[in-house]
């Protein structure tokens, strides 16, 4: 899996492409997944995950923040760190709310979990990741998380459209790995 997705990701994004990760970069042993981490092309923007030891619920557990921080820069590749919970420009939407968690629903039957980290929801757009597979879009909640794309990287251009309520890329669940189309 980390093949492919190192592959197909560097298949997607140039070294001079800027990529927003919303959470869950490494999960696991840090000493195996930073260096994966580190093969992918572009610059890396993370907005840490509850899987990411420089979220906020890691600190002070053994490390600081920026100790955490300095090891996702250093052995990942992480060009910028965002606040859990930021915004970003999508083309002509210029500031989308942008978590790894979505307002309410999960990937699990548990219910919503991680309530206290979530994003107030104020009727905004809300890009996220975090419900694996679950969904790519509930309302005005989009999942850009790989797990809902097959692997495959959402465009800028992409999610643009997917903002504007273009439905065309809302087909079922693609096959994980996805393939990536020549030029995609």
């Amino acid at each position: 899996m980390n093949e492919k997705i190192v592959t197909g990701w560097n298949e997607t994004v140039k070294t001079d492409d800027y990529v927003y990760v919303l959470g869950d970069l490494c999960m696991g042993k840090l000493d195996d997944s930073l260096p994966i981490a580190g093969q992918l092309q572009g610059t890396k923007i993370l907005v840490p995950g509850n899987h990411d030891r420089c979220h906020p619920k890691f600190v002070g557990k053994n490390k600081t923040r920026a100790d955490w921080e300095k090891r996702y820069r250093f052995e990942a590749g992480i060009y910028s760190i965002l606040p859990v919970q930021t915004r970003i420009a999508v083309g002509h939407h210029l500031a989308v709310k942008a978590c790894h968690f979505p307002y309410t629903g999960d990937h699990t039957e548990e219910g919503d979990r991680y309530v206290e980290l979530r994003p107030e929801d104020s009727g905004e757009l809300l890009i996220h990741g975090h419900v694996h597979e679950a969904w790519r879009q509930r309302g005005r909640q989009f999942n850009v998380g790989l797990d809902a794309w097959g692997g495959k990287l959402l465009t800028a251009d992409e999610l643009e459209a997917l903002l504007d309520g273009d439905h065309t890329l809302h087909t079922d669940r693609l096959p994980w790995p996805a393939t990536y189309p020549e030029g995609s």
